[in-house]
């Protein structure tokens, strides 16, 4: 039976169970901030607004992220086993690309969501109706799990390997690729063009798109009150932004040549940025506060 065996963060022994600890605790914290956030907006009607609602799945998939990819630490500190067989890990490939390729399209769908609520506010309750609401997110689940699936298959198909040791904590692409010993021309070719593609050409153009026009529309605003409030409303969704792309830019764009720090970059995009945005959403956003306060005095 072909199988793996996972690495994991460290190898020092000393540190295994602080390692695990850490893990845990952000996993947690994760789980129970994102669920609170989705009870939350399903819970309170004053919530049941376009934003909210791509709000609710980005709390799914920050969900899930964490589950997919942090599983196999915790399960080798209780079991000590570091083998995971050859499907798992293709099925942990597959589950992290799509729920990553999902979170960006959300983000994109939030990024029109704004640009429609400050650039076209009279229009916005007709635009920005249920059905279309439903239509976007469908589109980032379908879209999201189905398009890596060929890509998979790719890495499937790949024969023969140096060793079965993948230096990382979970299976990603590039730790694979790095044990490979087939020719991986078609697989390269295959993984630089839905990169471009997929984390470039699609969410991140349509996002620039977006704010390039809103800011335009806030700058012609003649009040510096309305000017800054306008800005608020747009930067709990700046800064989720931000730091999705900047773990993705360092985790497989920059060149490293320190395993540790590509692990801790990992580590970071794939558990503290599902951590980090519930927090986000929650202490700079104004509606979010006043639902909670509502929900903890009944």
């Amino acid at each position: 039976m072909i199988y793996f065996i996972i690495k994991g963060i460290s190898d020092v022994p000393e540190l295994q169970a602080p390692i695990f600890v850490l893990v845990l605790l952000i996993y947690l914290i994760s789980l129970v901030g994102n669920m609170s956030l989705l009870l939350l907006v399903c819970l309170d009607s004053h919530l049941h607004t376009p934003m909210y609602f791509f709000l609710a799945n980005l709390s799914i998939v920050d969900m899930m992220s964490p589950t997919v990819t942090l599983h196999k630490i915790l399960l080798t500190f209780i079991t000590g086993d570091h083998t995971m067989l050859y499907l798992a890990c293709m099925v942990q490939l597959y589950m992290f690309a799509s729920v990553t390729t999902h979170e960006l399209f959300i983000l994109t769908s939030m990024s029109y969501d704004r640009y429609v609520a400050i650039c076209k506010p009279l229009n916005y309750n007709i635009i920005m109706n249920f059905k279309i609401c439903l239509l976007l997110v469908l589109f980032c689940w379908i879209f999201g799990f189905t398009q890596y699936a060929s890509f998979i298959w790719f890495v499937s198909k790949i024969s023969c390997f140096i060793t079965k040791v993948i230096d990382h904590f979970c299976c990603d692409l590039v730790p694979i690729m790095e044990i490979a010993c087939s020719d991986l021309t078609i697989l390269e070719r295959v993984s630089n063009i839905q990169g471009l593609f997929v984390y470039i050409l699609i969410p991140f153009v349509l996002i620039l798109a977006s704010y390039i026009c809103i800011i335009t529309t806030i700058m012609k605003i003649r009040s510096s009150i309305g000017r800054r409030k306008a800005f608020y409303t747009c930067s709990s969704h700046l800064t989720v932004i931000g730091l999705l792309y900047t773990t993705l830019i360092l985790q497989y764009l920059i060149p490293s040549k320190s395993l540790g720090s590509k692990k801790m970059f990992s580590l970071f995009n794939m558990a503290v940025v599902p951590m980090l945005n519930p927090f986000i959403y929650s202490l700079k956003n104004k509606d979010v506060k006043a639902a909670l306060r509502r929900r903890i005095g009944k």
